[in-house]
């Protein structure tokens, strides 16, 4: 699991999704400052995600501050067929993020962000179940975490220093 450098996204052909845009107000001495946040997921159905927000005054300025913000948080995530490997749960703030891998066929079973984020990250067949907040911030960084924490059969044998035929799972 690893960030992606600029030179290696810039490759990639990436498609975006708007999770969630909301209007937030900053009360000042003449009355109020209203301004737009986006949520962007970015990836290129492949084992290649990110995430990233952006605020600006006009909604379509804070979806392209987003995107490019998602551009440079992008990360590979473990593809096995077309699910995940294990088992995990991810965390972030009062957000978790129950992830499990699904026989084929079975499709994407999970609510908003999480069934947005599997989507562009490249899973096919995934079960989710969003534990705690319904905040799609957290929801998505308890996703991102998840990923980030998923090892493959190659990656645990060789931290065990054994080959993965001599694997026991």
């Amino acid at each position: 699991m690893k960030y992606l450098l600029k030179s290696e996204v810039e490759k990639l052909n990436l498609e975006d999704r708007v999770v969630s845009i909301n209007r937030v107000a900053k009360t000042v001495k003449g009355g109020r400052n209203i301004r737009f946040t986006a949520l962007v997921v970015v990836g290129n159905s492949n084992g290649v995600v990110g995430v990233g927000t952006g605020k600006a005054t006009e909604v379509p300025e804070a979806i392209r501050k987003a995107t490019e913000n998602a551009k440079k948080h992008m990360i590979q995530v473990p593809l096995v067929g077309t699910t995940i490997p294990h088992r995990i749960q991810g965390a972030e703030g009062a957000g978790r993020v129950l992830l499990m891998p699904a026989v084929e066929g079975t499709g994407i079973i999970a609510g908003g962000p999480v069934r947005a984020i599997c989507e562009l990250a490249g899973y096919k067949d995934i079960k989710a179940k969003n534990l705690g907040t319904s905040n799609p911030r957290n929801i998505i960084n308890a996703c991102i975490n998840a990923f980030y924490n998923m090892k493959t059969v190659e990656e645990v044998a060789r931290l065990r220093g054994i080959s993965v035929e001599e694997f026991d799972y």
